[in-house]
């Protein structure tokens, strides 16, 4: 396995009271979805890596492996049981990436390098598996990319959500004025904001009361708890056209942090084995809580 070197490490700033709370966060999710999740650990060249599975002892053909976004968790995907619109016999392991507000340790290689595909593909080893579906939203969506330029024979096709990986995030007014609203104050109020405009889109893309009041809860934690020094993500452009794997992306037509138009146009551009392209009306930059879009790649 190839060595993965460090770049930068992020953590909570207590790390045993905080993972404690992250650890009833999961709890309460999972009596809100009444179903468990199994606990799985890793050990990776970075650290620790925390993989929550579903279906696992199932004898099913296909798996699906997911990458959460930048200040979320895997689990974001199965807010008021998302996962089930699917519709599909699928062994589900939502990995809980490096250097995230979440339960894996914090340590990151260089954002700019193939290292995070080294260890997402030292995390599909460590899982037994081979010949997988994966899919990642906004940074995940860049992790997946970088997988399947250095793990392209186990892959099977990727799905990218909203990716972070197709062009720079967006420096427009109104996207920087709600992603740095919570960042700056971190309120209910102003947390409530940035899920409005820039992750939800009412009526269609929203949550239950319940969930939103889980989301609404992580993210003052995260934004609370956490010391974030991992990098962000970036247009690979050109490091695309090594991609070999088939690959699908998603959009929402009202996402503000990556619009869909010009990722629409650098997928088409350098994703040489592209297969479709997506785009839900009405919907925000978390498209991985929308069940059209579980729909779509469970068909």
């Amino acid at each position: 396995m190839k060595a993965v070197k460090i770049k930068t490490v992020s953590g909570f700033k207590d790390i045993v009271k905080d993972l404690h709370y992250f650890e009833n966060w999961v709890n309460q999710l999972e009596l809100n979805n009444n179903r468990a999740y199994e606990r799985i650990q890793l050990n990776t060249n970075i650290g620790k890596t925390r993989v929550w599975g579903l279906n696992t002892k199932e004898n099913y053909h296909d798996s699906l492996v997911i990458f959460p976004g930048a200040r979320t968790s895997s689990l974001f995907w199965d807010f008021d049981r998302n996962l089930d619109n699917l519709n599909h016999e699928l062994r589900i392991f939502l990995v809980e990436t490096n250097g995230l507000p979440n339960s894996s340790d914090g340590a990151t290689p260089d954002i700019k390098s193939l290292d995070y595909g080294y260890w997402a593909k030292e995390v599909l080893g460590g899982l037994g598996l081979k010949e997988t579906f994966i899919a990642g939203a906004s940074f995940g969506g860049l992790i997946c990319m970088k997988l399947a330029i250095v793990d392209p024979g186990n892959i099977k096709a990727a799905f990218i959500l909203n990716p972070g990986c197709l062009q720079a995030f967006s420096m427009k007014a109104k996207n920087l004025y709600y992603n740095l609203l919570p960042i700056t104050s971190p309120t209910v109020n102003n947390v409530s904001k940035f899920l409005d405009k820039a992750i939800f889109s009412k009526p269609g893309h929203t949550l239950s009361a319940a969930s939103r009041q889980l989301i609404t809860d992580c993210e003052l934690f995260a934004l609370k708890k956490y010391k974030d020094r991992t990098q962000k993500p970036y247009s690979m452009k050109n490091e695309l056209s090594y991609v070999k794997v088939h690959t699908y992306t998603l959009g929402g037509d009202k996402d503000l942090l990556f619009p869909y138009i010009k990722s629409i146009a650098t997928a088409r551009k350098y994703i040489r084995p592209l297969q479709e392209i997506k785009v839900f009306n009405d919907a925000g930059h978390g498209i991985e809580t929308y069940s059209k879009a579980m729909n779509y790649i469970g068909e």
